[in-house]
């Protein structure tokens, strides 16, 4: 049968699984699966800015999304693409990160001396600890939630939990390392960026800074390009042969952008947890040497020597979210029980019966990295506009806006983007956003190609 390619996404709510096959007009989707992970664990140690997710019960979503993929396809998987969500951190020994057993479909890993991952969302850095620390050698500012700044916060707060581990890794990582049985975790420049501390120019962690300052850099995996090969499965996997060329693990984001980006001249706009607006930089562009703190735009190592540019927000439907749960606590404390499920289409029906709004809600409910103090606001507030439909519109209106502050459409202009690809499930879900990115962009507007970080994993093997 034709050659085919397994690309895996370990995302922030659900992991996803796609086989992408060989034909004659180029790579297609045979098929995928996907599974929440329901993750979301306590974070005891750094209550309430922890965020961290339980890696078993992402790794057994991964098992279970493999199960369901056909037995006859896994068996003619040449190589494997991995990607999942950047700047997070989970730890483990070498020497007993999983055990491997028998199931149904053939051998599978389950973990073993492994960690929680504290996730990007993890918001135990705050200002002043970041402060604190050794400014980077890196045109990345870091941030709480990066790799490095997490690690810095275990040594000052909890010295003996780092000594229980001797690798580290993101998730995607993690998992490369269990599947090619390897002792010193590599990672991709895309991640290895995500975490601070690394100087994308010479492809290197800033291991004099970090000494400096008692940085355990032994934890610190080795680098290597995006779409080189990290090793081979070392046995065989739910059915995948052994021997199964697997690539170094990639950034969620950049696999996302590969998936749907074919033009230089697109801008792509991703609204799902959070958002981001993305255009190409020029060839043979570099970053800066040093960060601009106050930038609300990064530069993403891409691939092939390119970079991005990206207006990273914080906040997309993770904002939605939090509003559809404070109607239903609302709802709640006055006596009456409505799911969420149910009140997600309803607060759109009214939203799209009130074209416009004069009520001005500025979104950032969880901060943005350059401005981690800025939270939300709200004004411009009339009598005759506090209707569901009203507040519903102009928060939707909102989250375009804010990513549009820090991306700004004249900048989109001025570089020559002609079309806006608009994806992501909040921008998919949400008919109301999709209005107001519409009235706020005035480039055309194309939705049918889906972000999928999954395939473009598996596009880049």
């Amino acid at each position: 049968g034709p050659t085919c390619v397994l690309g895996i996404d370990l995302g922030t709510t659900s992991v996803k699984a796609a086989l992408v096959t060989g034909t004659e007009r180029g790579l297609a989707l045979a098929q995928s699966c996907s599974r929440e992970t329901q993750a979301h664990s306590g974070s005891p140690g750094a209550a309430p800015q922890g965020m961290e997710q339980d890696v078993q019960k992402i790794i057994r979503a991964l098992n279970e999304c493999l199960a369901d993929l056909p037995q006859q396809q896994l068996q003619q998987v040449t190589h494997i693409g991995v990607s999942g969500q950047m700047h997070g951190i989970v730890f483990w020994r070498s020497d007993k990160g999983c055990k491997w057993s028998e199931s149904g479909t053939g051998p599978t890993f389950e973990p073993d001396q492994v960690s929680h991952l504290v996730t990007w969302q993890d918001g135990r850095c705050s200002p002043t600890f970041l402060a604190s620390l050794p400014l980077p050698q890196s045109h990345v500012s870091l941030a709480t939630g990066f790799g490095c700044a997490t690690v810095y916060w275990y040594l000052k707060n909890s010295p003996d939990f780092l000594k229980a581990y001797d690798a580290a890794g993101t998730i995607q990582d993690y998992v490369v390392a269990m599947l090619c049985d390897l002792r010193k975790p590599l990672m991709s420049v895309q991640n290895a960026a995500s975490w601070g501390y690394f100087n994308c120019r010479s492809k290197s962690w800033n291991t004099d800074i970090l000494k400096k300052s008692s940085f355990p850099v032994h934890l610190l995996p080795e680098v290597g390009d995006p779409g080189s090969i990290a090793g081979r499965t070392t046995c065989a996997w739910h059915g995948i042969p052994k021997g199964a060329k697997v690539g170094v693990a990639l950034g969620d984001f950049q696999c996302s952008v590969y998936s749907c980006l074919t033009e230089r001249t697109d801008a792509v706009l991703n609204i799902s947890t959070s958002a981001q607006l993305t255009i190409s930089m020029p060839l043979g562009f570099q970053p800066p040497e040093a960060p601009d703190p106050s930038s609300a735009v990064t530069y993403f190592p891409y691939f092939n020597g390119d970079y991005l540019a990206v207006a990273a927000s914080l906040n997309g439907g993770n904002v939605l979210a939090t509003f559809v749960g404070m109607v239903a606590q609302w709802a709640q404390e006055l006596g009456l029980q409505v799911q969420e499920s149910a009140i997600y289409p309803r607060i759109i029906q009214a939203a799209l019966a009130q074209k416009h709004s004069k009520l001005s809600v500025h979104p950032t409910i969880f901060g943005e990295r350059h401005l981690p103090e800025l939270l939300a606001s709200v004004s411009s507030i009339g009598a005759s506009e506090l209707s569901l439909g009203h507040v519903t519109r102009a928060l939707c209106r909102g989250l375009v806006e804010n990513l549009c502050s820090m991306l700004p459409v004249q900048h989109l202009e001025e570089v020559g983007v002609r079309r806006v690809l608009g994806s992501g499930s909040a921008l998919a879900r949400n008919q109301v956003l999709r209005q107001e990115v519409e009235r706020i962009f005035p480039f055309p507007v194309v939705y049918g190609k889906d972000v999928d970080a999954a395939v473009g994993a598996a596009m880049v093997m």
